[in-house]
């Protein structure tokens, strides 16, 4: 059970690492030319094919994948004090789970894709990449109702089992709801679900490693 809880805290502190980099990447390296026209906008595509290939590997792919540990480890931590809610949270986790990978798989296939029929046709790649990155936009990378239905449900599961910190749960129901309310499109609340969330993950990750030290400290 500590190991699980262990590796659970420190799955959610790469998941807010994951966050800051994306931040850091997007908003200082990526300089995207929105008003190119289509040949330009793919020789840049081209030009960052690898960095951006790698950023969104570690964004989605990697993230799913500590993402599952975290569920499953907050899921075992959870289960006995609070059934039914915590059930119900790992649906939600486990679902989450599959569509940031599925959209980091979407997002590096259809780049690589585009990207080579750029060079024969620009405008036809460039309306097949605007259809393949709405999917990516639906499933996770834009609409983060999922994540934050998990975040809520496992946040009032944690109140009622009275497990983490109260004013940690509390942080986690301002995180759900953020992430519900991306059901909206406005790119500002998908940014106040991030930043928000790169909080919740640092303190969730660091809550469960001092568990899990304290409970191995008192078994010995």
């Amino acid at each position: 059970m500590n190991h699980i809880q262990k590796a659970g805290g420190v799955a959610a502190i790469f998941e807010a690492l994951i966050y800051i980099l994306a931040f850091v990447f997007f908003g200082a390296y990526w300089h995207y030319p929105v008003d190119a026209n289509a040949a330009q906008k793919f020789a840049y595509l081209a030009e960052n094919h690898l960095a951006l290939s790698i950023v969104n590997f570690t964004m989605y792919v990697l993230f799913g994948v500590l993402l599952a540990i975290l569920v499953l480890a907050l899921y075992e931590r959870l289960k006995k004090s609070a059934p039914t809610l915590s059930q119900i949270a790992a649906v939600f986790g486990v679902v989450w789970v599959g569509l940031v990978i599925a959209s980091g798989m979407i997002a590096n296939i259809g780049l690589a894709t585009t990207i080579g029929l750029s060079a024969k046709d620009p405008e036809q790649a460039m309306t097949v990449w605007i259809a393949i990155y709405a999917v990516i936009e639906g499933l996770g990378g834009g609409n983060e109702v999922v994540g934050g239905i998990w975040v809520l449900l496992l946040s009032f599961a944690a109140l009622k089992a009275t497990e983490l910190p109260k004013t940690l749960n509390y942080v986690g129901i301002f995180v759900g709801l953020a992430g519900i309310g991306t059901i909206y499109p406005a790119d500002v609340l998908t940014e106040i679900f991030g930043v928000s969330q790169i909080v919740w993950f640092f303190w969730l990750g660091i809550a469960m490693m001092k568990n899990s030290h304290s409970k191995a400290g008192l078994a010995q």
